[in-house]
């Protein structure tokens, strides 16, 4: 099953905080770390990823490219290519499984309801619970 990508988060944390992510960033700004921000860091994390993968993916393709000559040289790139690619992979993969985690177990608070108007009866106040009396000894 694949992981959610970059933009399917950010679409899901604008979801769950109702604004847009660029609005969601600013704010964030101004408050201190809380799950917003934790939340903002996993994805520019995932997205960093994401955006790594494409650059060894296209760094390979260049090097495998038909009209180019692989030497020893080359092979050396292309292994090297590989290996990064690989790591980009698996960062990418942790950062997804945890971010998805997270959102999964989070849902929106429905808005509060607004309050209904005060009587001018007071409410009753509830009965006193009976009490004990004490024993010494």
């Amino acid at each position: 099953m694949p992981h959610p990508k970059s933009t399917d988060i950010a679409g899901r944390i604008e979801d769950l905080y109702g604004a847009p992510l660029a609005d969601l960033e600013a704010h964030a700004q101004d408050q201190p770390p809380g799950m917003l921000s934790a939340l903002l860091g996993m994805h520019d994390d995932l997205a960093l990823a994401e955006r790594r993968i494409d650059l060894h993916r296209a760094h390979i393709a260049r090097l495998i490219h038909p009209e180019r000559q692989i030497g020893p040289h080359e092979v050396a790139h292309l292994l090297d290519g590989a290996r990064r690619l690989a790591e980009a992979v698996a960062v990418r993969e942790v950062q997804a499984k945890s971010v998805a985690a997270v959102l999964q177990s989070l849902a929106r608070i429905p808005a509060p309801r607004p309050a209904p108007p005060a009587s001018s009866t007071p409410a009753p106040a509830p009965p006193l619970a009976a009490q004990s009396p004490a024993h010494s000894r």
